[in-house]
């Protein structure tokens, strides 16, 4: 009952906020917005399997190599990694996002691919990145631009499955840095155990991830008065699965808000659209998730129809049903020259600049 409860209100707040808008931003809103100096964009992407083309003997990363099961050529790589990169500058708009997380990236030779070696080399993307204990190699990491993020620190967490110790996953990434208002932002980027082996039976590695990062979310509200907190990437869960709403905690947007909520900006996405798409079925994998004082500053704020979803045309293609699903590199070993399995997404937050 509380569950139909809880979805019942989502729907009727969608409703009754948005009437029959859009409640987020699209390609077109992206790359259209005369964004500033009082701007902000935070964004996300899993860039699905960005490896180089080495086999690391330490992790399952062999199928893509030269003379693996997806024949993985250099050529393949770099028309890969050229591709995410300029999406990456399309995704800016008129300028390049400030911050951007990466997720499924095998190591940091591969994100210098994107900041050093590609159309992204003029953005002057510095990088945040360390090896996760991920049996496939896959890390998070993100890049940012120094001159509108000041870097304060950085922090990888390991997440520890007491229930199953020989099992590993992606650490989760927290960043702190001062905005160009002086203000200061917090961010945690994630990439949360996969529904591998379904949805019920990984369920407990994904709210023991979530319990993690609610911990550090409460820490952070204990240490500091209204910290500006952004929560975003792949979970692997909707937004109204277990793991976000009964262990990460977070709600929709309502006008009847606490200071400690985590407010997640994607729910009325999942009646309209997603990030990721299964068997021809739109899913919302990919959240941005802020904190109450994000939504109520006058200092440095967002707004819930800030959020979008990046869904540029040569990132789709059809299926065999006709329907517009996510270009993906492979689709399982077969070669098909796209992007990701997952669309980027971000969030934009308006300085008040004194």
């Amino acid at each position: 009952m509380k569950r139909w409860l809880l979805l019942l209100s989502i729907v009727a707040s969608t409703i009754h906020l948005y009437g029959q808008e859009p409640a987020f931003m699209r390609y077109e809103q992206a790359v259209n917005a005369r964004r500033d100096a009082s701007t902000f964009r935070v964004a996300f992407y899993n860039v699905e399997n960005l490896f180089d083309l080495r086999d690391d003997s330490l992790t399952r990363d062999e199928a893509f190599t030269p003379d693996g099961e997806n024949r993985y050529t250099f050529d393949r790589y770099k028309k890969k990694s050229n591709g995410l990169a300029r999406t990456m500058v399309a995704l800016g708009g008129w300028q390049p996002a400030e911050l951007i997380g990466l997720s499924e990236v095998e190591n940091r030779w591969v994100i210098e691919g994107l900041t050093k070696h590609s159309p992204l080399k003029n953005a002057g993307y510095e990088i945040v990145h360390e090896e996760s204990p991920d049996s496939r190699g896959i890390d998070v990491a993100c890049i940012y631009r120094p001159d509108r993020f000041d870097l304060i620190l950085y922090k990888y967490y390991r997440i520890r499955f007491p229930f199953d110790t020989a099992r590993t996953t992606r650490d989760m990434l927290y960043v702190k840095g001062i905005l160009p208002n002086s203000d200061t932002l917090h961010v945690f980027f994630n990439h949360w155990p996969s529904r591998y082996g379904g949805q019920f039976a990984s369920e407990p590695g994904r709210h023991f991830a979530a319990e993690t990062l609610r911990q550090k979310v409460d820490s952070l509200n204990a240490r500091f008065v209204d910290p500006k907190i952004v929560v975003c990437g792949d979970f692997n869960d909707e937004p109204d699965d277990l793991s976000m709403t009964d262990y990460l905690r977070t709600k929709p947007y309502s006008p009847l808000l606490g200071k400690n909520d985590l407010v997640n900006l994607m729910f009325p996405v999942k009646y309209q659209f997603g990030t990721h798409n299964f068997a021809g079925e739109w899913g919302v994998l990919d959240q941005m998730i802020v904190s109450e004082p994000l939504l109520s500053s006058s200092l440095t704020s967002t707004l819930p129809t800030s959020v979008g979803i990046f869904d540029a045309p040569w990132l789709l293609t059809k299926n065999a049903a006709g329907t517009l699903v996510p270009f993906r590199t492979f689709q399982g070993p077969a070669y098909k020259g796209g992007y990701s399995d997952h669309l980027p997404i971000f969030l934009d937050i308006y300085l008040r600049m004194e």
